[in-house]
């Protein structure tokens, strides 16, 4: 499954992050290293792309999700020393919100690299 690919080539991209840097740094940090990484790994994506929140058919705000990666998975990241509920929740709300079958949240604050999957309740999903 092509998704299968793109999210180990995600996750490996922000393992090499990690590995080099350890964890420490601000998000941004490791948001930049990470385009860097995606960049060199021939992977699209685009930073910080702003969309639309609608509440009953009017729109109330935007969201900007870290990345935007083929146009297929939001990825959210942080850097904080343990992922909670909230940081889950913030990261499915991107991943409905962009209606996208999956997201990645990736924590780099850890001593090791801590990932999530992220599915969207509105798709059947299945990964290999």
């Amino acid at each position: 499954m092509e998704k299968d690919r793109l999210t180990y080539s995600i996750i490996g991209c922000a393992m090499r992050v990690h590995n080099t840097l350890g964890n420490g740094f601000q998000e941004v940090i490791y948001q930049r290293c990470l385009a860097i990484e995606f960049e060199e790994a021939g992977i699209g994506f685009a930073r910080e792309l702003e969309h639309p929140i609608f509440y009953e058919g009017i729109e109330v705000g935007t969201r900007r999700a870290d990345f935007v990666v083929e146009g297929k998975i939001s990825v959210e990241l942080k850097a904080i020393i343990n992922l909670e509920d909230v940081h889950l929740a913030q990261a499915k709300n991107y991943t409905v919100a962009y209606d996208f079958p999956i997201g990645l949240l990736i924590n780099f604050g850890a001593q090791s690299l801590q990932y999530k999957l992220i599915f969207n309740p509105k798709y059947n999903i299945k990964l290999n």
